[in-house]
């Protein structure tokens, strides 16, 4: 056991290598009026992944058995790399200093004073830490048949994390990108508990669909708000806060979920926990009225991350 726990340490910590800059070259990419409908593009990317992934992951490990998957998704990999190398290098902007531990404190002196940015990180942190049941799903498909509703369950979020992409055309005419971040973490949270009291299958499969698009729609607009508020030499030190909000969020949330299930039972944790979710995103909202009132409009004519 102790050997998957380490190489899921060391997945985590590449991932956190590359991810936030991949993250930190959109804007570099893309016009600033593009920004939303690029999010949108990766998001789209993730999604057909994450529901394709896991399809064909269990086909193949019905028909060739588990070694040999492994082996054919490691051979994936030589793929990507070769997309890697024929992208061309992306040049650090020209006010851009080397990577040190006092650029990283200055990162997180910058994001502190703006409290667009502590609202996208602090309602995102809610979000998944109260509205993260997934480490609950293999007990809760036990209700429903076992193992054929369990694939389902992991794969109703991202259904519904494609469609929000896939008719995402209307968020480039929000302005009020906070706002549209707090109610989408709501509407998670808010069908997160309606999972937990789902009587059937169908049922907690739409709730997740739901949670799904909810959540798809807080990245989207997250991201935008990122990417048009965040100076481009201090892009990549951003990114790299957020990647810690991205990746310990559901880890902490998943953790939450079993501990609060062993208490007091597994509905009334994922009941409890999109609750929960609300409530906090709710404070939050209360307690970030600046973030509440931030609109895109404001920030069009100065350059990323000065007031507009």
């Amino acid at each position: 056991m102790w050997v998957l726990f380490l190489v899921a340490m060391l997945m985590a910590g590449l991932d956190g290598l590359q991810r936030p800059s991949l993250d930190a070259m959109i804007p570099r990419l893309v016009d600033r009026d593009e920004i939303t409908a690029a999010s949108a593009l990766d998001s789209l990317r993730g999604n057909v992944g994450m529901i394709g992934g896991p399809a064909l992951g269990g086909l193949l490990i019905a028909t060739v058995g588990l070694p040999a998957t492994y082996g054919l998704d490691l051979v994936t990999f030589a793929a990507s790399l070769v997309a890697l190398s024929a992208m061309r290098a992306v040049p650090p902007p020209p006010e851009a200093e080397p990577p040190s531990l006092r650029r990283i404190v200055e990162g997180l002196r910058y994001a502190r004073r703006r409290p667009e940015l502590v609202g996208t990180y602090g309602i995102d942190m809610i979000a998944m830490f109260f509205g993260m049941p997934i480490a609950l799903f293999p007990a809760f498909a036990e209700e429903f048949g076992g193992a054929g509703a369990l694939g389902l369950l992991y794969a109703a979020g991202a259904v519904g994390a494609l469609a929000a992409t896939l008719t995402s055309g209307w968020t480039g005419r929000v302005h009020r990108h906070g706002l549209a971040v707090i109610l989408a973490a709501g509407a998670w949270g808010g069908a997160i508990a309606l999972v937990g009291l789902a009587p059937n299958l169908a049922l907690a499969l739409a709730a997740l669909a739901v949670a799904g698009a909810a959540d798809m729609v807080s990245g989207i607009f997250r991201s935008t708000i990122w990417n048009q508020t965040i100076p481009d030499h201090l892009r990549g030190r951003l990114a790299g806060i957020e990647q810690v909000s991205y990746s310990t969020g559901p880890l902490l949330g998943n953790l939450e979920a079993g501990v609060a299930a062993s208490l007091f039972g597994l509905r009334t944790s994922i009941v409890s926990g999109g609750v929960l979710c609300v409530a906090g995103v709710g404070l939050a909202a209360l307690a970030l009225p600046a973030f509440v009132r931030y609109d895109a409009r404001d920030h069009g004519s100065s350059p990323a991350g000065t007031p507009g």
